[in-house]
C-alpha cells in the first residue's frame, strides 16, 4: 500500500509540481495510522527527495523564474520556521481538523480561478513583485504546520497571477518546494518525528513515479498541463475538506453530547 501511495503521489509531483504534502499527510494518517506530527515529518522528507529528483528535469531546461523564486523564499522560509515550531509545541493539536478544512476550502476555491479567465491577472507578479514575499509568508507557515500548501498554493499563485508558462510555473514551484522541504526535513529530523520504515516504502514507489511524471509533463501541451495542475489542486483541496470533516465526525461519534447526563431524581410520594 505504501509503495502504491508513493508511486501515485510522486507521479503527480513530477507532472504538476504539487501533491507532495497535501496528499501524503492525509494518506499516512488515514491509511498508515501515523500520528499527525510524525506524518508531517515523514511527508517533508518524502517531498524533498521527490523534488530533488524532479527539479533537474525542469531546471536544466530553464523552466523556472529565478527572481520570483527568490522573492517567494524571502517570505516562505521565515513562515516555515514559525509553522514548524508551532507544530512542535502544539503536538497533537496541530492536526486540528478545522485548520485542515480551511486549507482545503482555500485551495479548492483558489484553484478554481484557473477556469475563470476574467479573475486571473497574469501581470500581477510583474507589477507588484514586492507583494510576493508577503503572499508566500502564510504559505510557509502552512507548510511548516501541516507539510501541505507549498506546492499547491505556490503553483496556484504563480499559475494565475504571473506571466510564466505552465512548465515554468511547475519548475519554479518545484525549486521553491525543494528548499522548504530541505529546511523542514532538517527540523523534523532533529525533533525525531519521522517514520523511517514508512518513508523507505514510500520512496521505493516514489522515485520511479516522479521520473514517470516528469517524462509525461514534456509531452503534455501547456494549456492541458495548466488544466491538469488546476484539477489536481482542486482534488487535493476537496480531499483535505473530506479528511477534516471525517475527523470531526469521528470525534463527535466517540464523544457524543449528553453522554454523561445526570440521572433524574425520583420523587417520593
Amino acid at each position: 500500500m505504501n509503495f502504491l501511495i508513493g508511486f501515485l503521489i510522486a507521479a503527480a509531483v513530477g507532472l504538476t509540481g504539487i501533491g507532495g504534502g497535501s496528499f501524503t499527510v492525509p494518506a499516512l494518517v488515514l491509511l498508515a495510522g501515523l500520528p499527525a506530527g510524525e506524518a508531517v515529518g515523514t511527508a517533508f522528507v518524502f517531498a524533498g527527495v521527490l523534488r530533488s529528483v524532479a527539479a533537474p528535469f525542469y531546471l536544466l531546461g530553464k523552466h523556472f523564474h529565478g527572481r520570483y523564486l527568490w522573492l517567494l523564499l524571502q517570505g516562505a522560509v521565515p513562515g516555515l520556521l514559525v509553522g514548524t515550531f508551532a507544530l512542535r509545541f502544539l503536538g497533537r493539536e496541530a492536526g486540528n481538523p478545522i485548520v485542515v478544512i480551511v486549507l482545503g476550502i482555500v485551495l479548492a476555491a483558489s484553484s478554481s480561478i484557473t477556469f475563470a479567465p476574467r479573475v486571473q491577472n497574469p501581470s500581477f507578479a510583474r507589477k507588484n513583485s514586492g507583494w510576493l514575499p508577503w503572499l508566500a509568508l502564510p504559505i510557509g507557515v502552512e507548510a511548516g504546520f501541516s507539510s501541505a500548501g507549498a506546492g499547491v498554493l505556490g503553483t496556484v499563485l504563480l499559475l494565475n497571477y504571473s506571466e510564466m508558462t505552465p512548465p515554468q510555473v511547475v519548475g519554479t514551484d518545484l525549486a521553491f518546494g525543494l528548499v522548504l522541504a530541505i529546511i523542514g526535513s532538517a527540523a523534523h529530523w532533529t525533533f525525531g518525528s519521522i517514520s523511517t520504515p514508512v518513508l523507505l516504502k514510500l520512496l521505493a514507489g516514489g522515485v520511479p513515479g516522479v521520473v514517470v511524471g516528469c517524462l509525461l509533463a514534456r509531452k503534455v501541451p501547456a494549456q492541458k498541463l495548466k488544466a491538469v495542475v488546476a484539477v489536481v489542486a482542486i482534488c487535493a483541496g476537496l480531499q483535505l475538506v473530506w479528511s477534516g470533516a471525517r475527523t470531526i465526525a469521528a470525534r463527535h461519534a466517540s464523544n457524543p453530547p449528553g453522554l454523561i447526563a445526570k440521572t433524574p431524581e425520583v420523587q417520593r410520594p
